[in-house]
């Protein structure tokens, strides 16, 4: 045994990864904090990122830039297509859905199956039912015009994916109604825990202990209500991730 060249070739090596290590540590010191990346950089790097809109899913969003309406956006939307695949999903629900622009991106990461989507605006479903219809998916969706909290209780599931994206006072009360429709491995998705109608400040505040001012909208309690449930399900693991207007992700592990 060649101990001896051995030992001096594995310390050499160690040296060096050493000295590689100190290198990286010196050059993030060095980083002067204009260079730090805030909220809307970060929003720009991982829109920059994102997977490119088939034709129909253009077309809604030149609708939603135009008309300033809400979507989930390219970024959170491709997440959202990442998930069904990795669920290997056959039914979604969507508590909340408005002309069908997330519907599209489950449908993109689905072999088959089934997308319910709710919505109170049946003007708004309308226009689901067109640009869907125009689209290639390999699913079939459900339009449903009415309180998706009603709707949802017509269904046994299981669900391999929910999105829960109506009001955020009622997103507990989403969470609630279908969590025990989830199927084992699963995931509810929850949007605008980070941007949207919800105060992030105070969101802040409250995740590090501060308690919710008695002036905050219905929307910052809803959202931050809906983030304690789900942290302490004891049959859900929850993760937040800062694309789009924020998303909860909550896996169903048992």
């Amino acid at each position: 045994m060649r101990v001896g060249g051995d030992l001096t070739a594995w310390i050499g090596r160690s040296v060096r990864r050493d000295s590689e290590v100190e290198t990286d540590r010196r050059e993030y010191a060095d980083i002067p904090a204009s260079r730090t990346a805030t909220m809307d950089d970060l929003s720009r790097y991982l829109s920059g990122l994102a997977p490119e809109h088939d034709d129909v899913q253009a077309e809604m969003a030149d609708y939603a830039a135009e008309e300033g309406f809400p979507v989930v956006g390219p970024a959170a939307g491709g997440t959202l297509r990442v998930l069904a695949r990795l669920t290997d999903a056959e039914s979604v629900f969507e508590f909340g859905s408005g002309f069908g622009y997330s519907a599209t991106w489950w449908a993109r990461g689905m072999a088959g199956g089934r997308v319910v989507l709710t919505e109170h605006d049946p003007d708004e479903l309308d226009m689901a039912r067109e640009w869907l219809s125009a689209g290639e998916y390999p699913v079939s969706f459900d339009y449903r015009d009415g309180d998706a909290l009603s709707i949802v209780t017509e269904y046994d599931g299981p669900f391999d994916c929910v999105l829960v994206d109506h009001q955020k006072e009622r997103y507990v009360d989403g969470f609630d109604e279908v969590r025990e429709k989830v199927a084992p491995g699963g995931v509810v998705v929850a949007d605008n825990v980070i941007r949207g109608p919800a105060d992030f400040d105070t969101l802040v505040g409250y995740s590090e202990g501060e308690p919710i001012p008695d002036d905050a909208s219905a929307s910052t309690r809803g959202i931050a209500a809906y983030l304690d449930a789900v942290r302490a399900a004891p049959d859900f693991e929850t993760t937040i991730l800062p694309v789009g207007s924020g998303l909860a992700v909550s896996v169903r592990t048992e």
